[in-house]
Protein backbone atom coordinates (compact mmCIF):
# COMPACT_ATOMS: atom_id res chain seq x y z
CA UNK A 1 0.00 0.00 0.00
CA UNK A 2 3.11 2.11 0.70
CA UNK A 3 3.49 2.30 -3.01
CA UNK A 4 -0.01 2.69 -3.89
CA UNK A 5 0.34 5.83 -1.93
CA UNK A 6 3.99 6.95 -3.14
CA UNK A 7 2.64 6.97 -6.80
CA UNK A 8 -0.73 8.75 -6.41
CA UNK A 9 0.96 11.31 -4.13
CA UNK A 10 3.97 11.47 -7.20
CA UNK A 11 0.73 12.19 -10.08
CA UNK A 12 -0.21 14.68 -7.68
CA UNK A 13 2.52 16.63 -7.68
CA UNK A 14 2.58 16.36 -11.41
CA UNK A 15 -1.11 17.36 -11.96
CA UNK A 16 -2.71 18.74 -8.58
CA UNK A 17 0.33 20.68 -6.56
CA UNK A 18 -1.81 23.14 -5.41
CA UNK A 19 -4.90 21.97 -3.69
CA UNK A 20 -5.60 25.81 -3.48
CA UNK A 21 -6.53 25.57 -7.71
CA UNK A 22 -7.55 22.25 -8.43
CA UNK A 23 -8.97 18.90 -6.90
CA UNK A 24 -7.34 15.63 -6.29
CA UNK A 25 -8.48 13.47 -3.16
CA UNK A 26 -7.50 9.71 -4.17
CA UNK A 27 -7.29 7.05 -2.32
CA UNK A 28 -6.48 3.20 -2.97
CA UNK A 29 -7.91 0.07 -0.75
CA UNK A 30 -6.96 -2.89 -1.23
CA UNK A 31 -10.18 -5.53 -0.93
CA UNK A 32 -9.06 -9.25 -1.32
CA UNK A 33 -6.49 -9.18 -4.58
CA UNK A 34 -8.85 -6.41 -5.48
CA UNK A 35 -7.26 -2.83 -5.46
CA UNK A 36 -10.12 -0.20 -5.40
CA UNK A 37 -9.61 3.59 -6.19
CA UNK A 38 -11.95 5.94 -4.17
CA UNK A 39 -11.86 9.59 -4.79
CA UNK A 40 -12.43 12.45 -6.78
CA UNK A 41 -10.81 15.28 -9.29
CA UNK A 42 -11.86 17.61 -12.01
CA UNK A 43 -8.16 16.54 -13.98
CA UNK A 44 -9.39 13.97 -16.17
CA UNK A 45 -5.98 13.10 -17.51
CA UNK A 46 -4.61 13.16 -13.82
CA UNK A 47 -7.22 9.92 -12.92
CA UNK A 48 -5.87 8.81 -16.54
CA UNK A 49 -2.46 8.68 -14.99
CA UNK A 50 -3.36 6.96 -12.12
CA UNK A 51 -5.43 4.30 -13.23
CA UNK A 52 -2.18 3.53 -15.89
CA UNK A 53 0.40 3.72 -13.03
CA UNK A 54 -1.89 1.50 -10.75
CA UNK A 55 -1.48 -1.62 -13.42
CA UNK A 56 2.14 -2.09 -12.34
CA UNK A 57 0.56 -3.52 -9.04
CA UNK A 58 -2.14 -5.13 -9.86
CA UNK A 59 -4.22 -6.50 -12.68
CA UNK A 60 -7.41 -6.19 -10.91
CA UNK A 61 -8.50 -2.49 -10.54
CA UNK A 62 -11.71 -1.11 -9.21
CA UNK A 63 -11.86 2.02 -10.58
CA UNK A 64 -14.25 4.26 -8.06
CA UNK A 65 -12.68 7.70 -8.83
CA UNK A 66 -15.61 10.75 -9.77
CA UNK A 67 -14.14 12.82 -12.19
CA UNK A 68 -16.02 16.51 -11.29
CA UNK A 69 -18.62 18.24 -12.00
CA UNK A 70 -20.68 15.97 -10.39
CA UNK A 71 -23.68 14.20 -12.59
CA UNK A 72 -26.08 15.48 -9.96
CA UNK A 73 -25.71 18.72 -10.77
CA UNK A 74 -27.42 17.77 -13.99
CA UNK A 75 -25.05 20.08 -15.53
CA UNK A 76 -25.76 23.05 -13.95
CA UNK A 77 -22.10 23.57 -13.89
CA UNK A 78 -22.08 27.53 -13.32
CA UNK A 79 -22.90 29.83 -11.28
CA UNK A 80 -23.28 33.39 -10.84
CA UNK A 81 -22.66 35.29 -7.44
CA UNK A 82 -26.09 36.53 -5.93
CA UNK A 83 -25.04 39.18 -3.17
CA UNK A 84 -22.55 42.12 -2.86
CA UNK A 85 -20.01 39.66 -1.40
CA UNK A 86 -19.85 35.73 -1.31
CA UNK A 87 -17.94 34.50 1.71
CA UNK A 88 -15.58 31.41 -0.06
CA UNK A 89 -14.90 28.79 2.74
CA UNK A 90 -12.60 25.88 2.95
CA UNK A 91 -15.03 23.64 4.12
CA UNK A 92 -18.98 23.47 4.53
CA UNK A 93 -20.25 25.38 7.00
CA UNK A 94 -20.31 29.35 8.42
CA UNK A 95 -17.94 28.39 10.95
CA UNK A 96 -15.09 27.38 8.60
CA UNK A 97 -12.17 29.67 7.83
CA UNK A 98 -12.97 31.93 4.75
CA UNK A 99 -10.56 31.53 2.10
CA UNK A 100 -11.66 34.42 -0.23
CA UNK A 101 -14.50 35.89 -1.05
CA UNK A 102 -16.20 36.55 -4.87
CA UNK A 103 -18.20 40.17 -6.26
CA UNK A 104 -21.82 39.88 -7.36
CA UNK A 105 -22.51 39.35 -10.82
CA UNK A 106 -19.27 37.56 -11.13
CA UNK A 107 -19.70 33.91 -13.10
CA UNK A 108 -18.03 30.93 -11.37
CA UNK A 109 -17.35 27.36 -12.10
CA UNK A 110 -19.24 24.34 -9.48
CA UNK A 111 -18.03 21.24 -8.89
CA UNK A 112 -20.99 19.61 -6.84
CA UNK A 113 -23.47 20.31 -3.97
CA UNK A 114 -23.64 19.13 -0.06
CA UNK A 115 -25.85 19.85 2.42
CA UNK A 116 -26.55 23.03 0.79
CA UNK A 117 -23.51 24.10 -0.20
CA UNK A 118 -21.59 24.58 -3.50
CA UNK A 119 -17.87 23.65 -4.13
CA UNK A 120 -17.24 26.49 -6.72
CA UNK A 121 -13.76 28.08 -8.54
CA UNK A 122 -13.51 31.79 -8.88
CA UNK A 123 -12.00 33.72 -12.38
CA UNK A 124 -8.62 33.75 -10.46
CA UNK A 125 -8.70 29.46 -10.23
CA UNK A 126 -9.35 29.33 -6.82
CA UNK A 127 -11.94 26.54 -5.34
CA UNK A 128 -13.95 26.59 -2.02
CA UNK A 129 -17.28 26.37 -0.79
CA UNK A 130 -19.82 28.64 -0.71
CA UNK A 131 -23.84 29.05 1.08
CA UNK A 132 -26.12 28.28 -1.89
CA UNK A 133 -28.07 31.06 -0.63
CA UNK A 134 -25.05 33.12 -2.52
CA UNK A 135 -24.85 31.69 -5.90
CA UNK A 136 -27.23 31.32 -8.28
CA UNK A 137 -26.35 27.94 -10.44
CA UNK A 138 -26.88 27.98 -13.72
CA UNK A 139 -26.50 25.85 -17.31
CA UNK A 140 -23.71 26.69 -18.86
CA UNK A 141 -25.56 28.35 -21.50
CA UNK A 142 -27.10 30.76 -19.12
CA UNK A 143 -23.79 32.22 -17.88
CA UNK A 144 -22.92 32.56 -21.81
CA UNK A 145 -26.56 34.63 -21.61
CA UNK A 146 -25.41 36.50 -18.88
CA UNK A 147 -21.89 37.56 -20.30
CA UNK A 148 -23.16 38.19 -23.62
CA UNK A 149 -25.96 40.34 -22.08
CA UNK A 150 -25.75 44.20 -21.06
CA UNK A 151 -23.72 44.79 -17.83
CA UNK A 152 -23.21 47.31 -15.39
CA UNK A 153 -20.40 47.42 -12.82
CA UNK A 154 -20.85 49.47 -9.71
CA UNK A 155 -17.87 51.97 -8.92
CA UNK A 156 -17.95 53.83 -5.92
CA UNK A 157 -16.92 52.09 -2.80
CA UNK A 158 -20.00 51.30 -1.13
CA UNK A 159 -23.74 51.95 -1.86
CA UNK A 160 -26.93 50.47 -2.31
CA UNK A 161 -29.29 48.87 -4.94
CA UNK A 162 -32.90 50.02 -4.61
CA UNK A 163 -36.81 48.78 -5.44
CA UNK A 164 -37.38 52.20 -7.13
CA UNK A 165 -35.83 54.73 -9.42
CA UNK A 166 -35.72 56.79 -6.34
CA UNK A 167 -32.78 56.45 -3.24
CA UNK A 168 -35.49 57.11 -0.94
CA UNK A 169 -36.92 53.83 -1.73
CA UNK A 170 -36.81 50.53 -0.06
CA UNK A 171 -33.07 49.00 -0.81
CA UNK A 172 -33.07 45.51 -2.63
CA UNK A 173 -28.98 44.91 -1.45
CA UNK A 174 -25.82 46.56 -0.54
CA UNK A 175 -23.32 47.04 -3.41
CA UNK A 176 -19.52 47.18 -3.42
CA UNK A 177 -17.08 48.33 -5.86
CA UNK A 178 -16.66 45.79 -8.43
CA UNK A 179 -20.08 44.21 -8.25
CA UNK A 180 -21.71 43.50 -11.83
CA UNK A 181 -25.23 43.67 -12.40
CA UNK A 182 -27.63 42.74 -15.87
CA UNK A 183 -28.97 45.97 -17.20
CA UNK A 184 -32.51 46.58 -18.97
CA UNK A 185 -31.54 47.63 -22.04
CA UNK A 186 -35.00 48.95 -22.86
CA UNK A 187 -35.51 51.21 -19.52
CA UNK A 188 -34.88 55.06 -20.39
CA UNK A 189 -33.30 57.31 -17.44
CA UNK A 190 -30.92 59.89 -17.25
CA UNK A 191 -30.14 58.81 -13.57
CA UNK A 192 -30.94 55.25 -13.07
CA UNK A 193 -30.14 51.63 -14.39
CA UNK A 194 -32.40 49.32 -14.17
CA UNK A 195 -30.89 45.82 -13.16
CA UNK A 196 -31.54 42.18 -13.14
CA UNK A 197 -30.06 40.29 -10.00
CA UNK A 198 -28.69 36.58 -11.15
CA UNK A 199 -31.69 34.86 -9.61
CA UNK A 200 -34.32 37.67 -11.11
CA UNK A 201 -34.52 40.36 -9.16
CA UNK A 202 -35.23 44.33 -10.40
CA UNK A 203 -33.48 46.95 -8.94
CA UNK A 204 -32.44 49.79 -9.85
CA UNK A 205 -29.02 51.87 -9.14
CA UNK A 206 -27.85 55.02 -9.99
CA UNK A 207 -25.85 56.16 -12.89
CA UNK A 208 -23.87 58.48 -11.55
CA UNK A 209 -22.41 55.24 -9.07
CA UNK A 210 -22.04 52.66 -11.65
CA UNK A 211 -20.85 52.30 -15.47
CA UNK A 212 -21.63 50.38 -18.68
CA UNK A 213 -19.45 46.83 -17.91
CA UNK A 214 -18.07 46.86 -21.73
CA UNK A 215 -17.36 50.79 -21.58
CA UNK A 216 -15.34 50.32 -18.04
CA UNK A 217 -13.07 47.22 -19.49
CA UNK A 218 -12.06 49.41 -22.35
CA UNK A 219 -11.39 52.62 -20.39
CA UNK A 220 -8.81 50.61 -18.08
CA UNK A 221 -5.80 51.63 -18.28
CA UNK A 222 -3.51 49.77 -15.81
CA UNK A 223 -0.42 52.50 -15.40
CA UNK A 224 1.55 53.30 -12.49
CA UNK A 225 -0.96 56.52 -11.83
CA UNK A 226 -3.92 53.78 -12.09
CA UNK A 227 -2.66 51.52 -9.81
CA UNK A 228 -1.59 53.57 -7.26
CA UNK A 229 -4.76 55.71 -7.00
CA UNK A 230 -6.90 52.96 -6.90
CA UNK A 231 -4.86 51.29 -4.02
CA UNK A 232 -5.36 55.21 -2.25
CA UNK A 233 -9.13 55.06 -2.15
CA UNK A 234 -8.86 51.82 0.28
CA UNK A 235 -7.32 53.50 2.82
CA UNK A 236 -8.21 52.98 6.27
CA UNK A 237 -10.01 49.82 5.26
CA UNK A 238 -9.75 47.10 8.34
CA UNK A 239 -8.10 43.67 7.72
CA UNK A 240 -10.30 40.68 7.02
CA UNK A 241 -8.67 37.23 6.75
CA UNK A 242 -10.00 35.98 3.02
CA UNK A 243 -10.85 39.92 2.71
CA UNK A 244 -11.35 40.40 -1.75
CA UNK A 245 -13.63 43.62 -1.06
CA UNK A 246 -14.63 46.53 0.25
CA UNK A 247 -15.43 45.59 2.96
CA UNK A 248 -12.86 44.12 4.32
CA UNK A 249 -9.49 42.80 2.99
CA UNK A 250 -5.51 40.80 3.24
CA UNK A 251 -2.56 41.57 2.30
CA UNK A 252 -3.02 40.08 -1.42
CA UNK A 253 -7.08 40.14 -1.85
CA UNK A 254 -5.88 44.34 -1.36
CA UNK A 255 -2.84 43.78 -4.29
CA UNK A 256 -5.58 41.25 -6.21
CA UNK A 257 -8.58 44.20 -6.07
CA UNK A 258 -6.46 46.77 -6.91
CA UNK A 259 -5.27 45.34 -10.30
CA UNK A 260 -8.83 43.92 -10.91
CA UNK A 261 -10.19 47.11 -10.71
CA UNK A 262 -7.92 48.53 -13.26
CA UNK A 263 -8.67 45.22 -15.54
CA UNK A 264 -6.05 42.36 -14.73
CA UNK A 265 -6.88 39.65 -12.98
CA UNK A 266 -3.98 38.21 -10.30
CA UNK A 267 -3.95 34.80 -8.70
CA UNK A 268 -5.24 35.01 -5.31
CA UNK A 269 -2.85 34.72 -2.61
CA UNK A 270 1.03 36.17 -2.12
CA UNK A 271 2.22 32.87 -2.46
CA UNK A 272 0.99 32.52 -5.93
CA UNK A 273 1.35 36.02 -7.33
CA UNK A 274 5.15 35.66 -6.58
CA UNK A 275 5.50 33.27 -8.99
CA UNK A 276 3.91 36.09 -11.65
CA UNK A 277 5.00 39.10 -13.47
CA UNK A 278 8.56 40.41 -13.99
CA UNK A 279 11.35 39.94 -11.57
CA UNK A 280 12.71 43.24 -10.47
CA UNK A 281 14.84 42.77 -6.67
CA UNK A 282 16.06 40.58 -4.49
CA UNK A 283 15.62 41.46 -1.03
CA UNK A 284 15.84 45.59 -0.42
CA UNK A 285 17.15 47.47 -3.67
CA UNK A 286 14.72 50.62 -3.81
CA UNK A 287 16.59 51.77 -6.95
CA UNK A 288 15.55 49.04 -9.04
CA UNK A 289 11.60 49.55 -8.16
CA UNK A 290 8.67 51.49 -9.78
CA UNK A 291 5.25 52.72 -8.61
CA UNK A 292 2.30 49.68 -8.83
CA UNK A 293 5.19 46.74 -8.13
CA UNK A 294 4.25 44.25 -6.12
CA UNK A 295 6.71 43.44 -2.90
CA UNK A 296 6.64 40.28 -1.61
CA UNK A 297 7.50 39.83 2.47
CA UNK A 298 7.89 36.25 4.21
CA UNK A 299 10.60 33.81 5.37
CA UNK A 300 13.64 33.23 3.12
CA UNK A 301 14.65 29.56 2.72
CA UNK A 302 16.94 27.56 4.55
CA UNK A 303 18.66 24.61 4.95
CA UNK A 304 15.96 23.32 6.95
CA UNK A 305 12.77 25.12 5.42
CA UNK A 306 11.13 26.17 2.54
CA UNK A 307 10.28 30.14 1.58
CA UNK A 308 7.17 31.34 2.79
CA UNK A 309 5.12 34.47 1.20
CA UNK A 310 3.11 35.53 3.84
CA UNK A 311 2.60 39.27 2.57
CA UNK A 312 2.37 41.50 -0.15
CA UNK A 313 2.42 45.48 -0.61
CA UNK A 314 2.07 47.83 -3.60
CA UNK A 315 5.68 50.02 -4.47
CA UNK A 316 4.44 54.12 -4.22
CA UNK A 317 7.75 55.46 -4.87
CA UNK A 318 10.54 57.17 -2.76
CA UNK A 319 10.57 53.94 -0.61
CA UNK A 320 7.46 54.34 0.41
CA UNK A 321 4.30 51.21 -0.04
CA UNK A 322 0.88 50.45 0.66
CA UNK A 323 -0.77 47.32 2.30
CA UNK A 324 -2.79 45.59 4.02
CA UNK A 325 -1.54 45.36 7.61
CA UNK A 326 -4.44 45.72 10.17
CA UNK A 327 -6.06 48.17 7.48
CA UNK A 328 -4.65 49.86 4.46
CA UNK A 329 -1.89 52.09 5.34
CA UNK A 330 1.44 53.07 3.97
CA UNK A 331 4.73 52.26 5.48
CA UNK A 332 8.09 52.71 4.50
CA UNK A 333 11.64 51.22 3.76
CA UNK A 334 14.01 54.31 4.65
CA UNK A 335 14.77 53.91 8.28
CA UNK A 336 14.57 57.45 8.49
CA UNK A 337 11.24 57.99 8.11
CA UNK A 338 8.54 58.14 10.91
CA UNK A 339 5.94 55.58 8.80
CA UNK A 340 9.34 53.17 8.61
CA UNK A 341 8.68 49.20 9.54
CA UNK A 342 11.59 47.73 10.59
CA UNK A 343 9.67 44.02 10.70
CA UNK A 344 8.36 45.02 6.99
CA UNK A 345 11.93 45.95 5.73
CA UNK A 346 14.00 42.88 7.18
CA UNK A 347 11.68 40.53 5.46
CA UNK A 348 11.09 41.34 2.12
CA UNK A 349 12.04 39.08 -0.11
CA UNK A 350 11.19 39.59 -3.86
CA UNK A 351 9.66 42.55 -6.05
CA UNK A 352 8.01 41.44 -9.26
CA UNK A 353 6.33 43.75 -11.90
CA UNK A 354 3.40 43.24 -13.16
CA UNK A 355 2.67 46.27 -15.13
CA UNK A 356 4.85 44.62 -17.73
CA UNK A 357 3.85 41.38 -17.78
CA UNK A 358 0.19 41.84 -18.96
CA UNK A 359 -1.08 39.01 -20.93
CA UNK A 360 2.22 36.96 -20.33
CA UNK A 361 3.91 35.73 -17.02
CA UNK A 362 0.66 34.75 -15.74
CA UNK A 363 -0.97 38.12 -15.53
CA UNK A 364 -3.85 38.14 -17.50
CA UNK A 365 -6.60 41.24 -18.55
CA UNK A 366 -10.53 40.80 -17.47
CA UNK A 367 -11.32 40.53 -21.34
CA UNK A 368 -9.39 37.51 -21.20
CA UNK A 369 -10.84 35.57 -18.97
CA UNK A 370 -13.96 33.51 -20.18
CA UNK A 371 -15.69 33.87 -16.46
CA UNK A 372 -15.74 37.29 -17.71
CA UNK A 373 -15.82 37.05 -21.23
Amino acid sequence: MTQHLATISEVKSIYAPDKRVNIFNIEPLMEGDTLILRGETNILKAKEEVLLRMKDYSNNIKDEIKILPAEDLNGMTKGIINVSVANIRSKEGHSEEMGTQSLLGTIVNVFKKNRGWFLIQTPDNYIGWVDDEAVESVLPDKADEWKAGRRIIYTKIYGFSFSEANENSQTVSDLVIGNILKTDESYVSNDFYKVFYPDGRLAFVKKSESMEFDEWVDSREPNQENILKTAKIFMGIPYLWGGTSSKGLDCSGFTKTVYYLNGIVLQRDASQQVHTGEFVAEGVDIEKYQPGDLLFFGTKASENNKERITHVGIYIGNGEYIHEAGRVKINSLDNTKENFSKHRYDTLIRTKRILTSISKNGIEKIKENKQYY
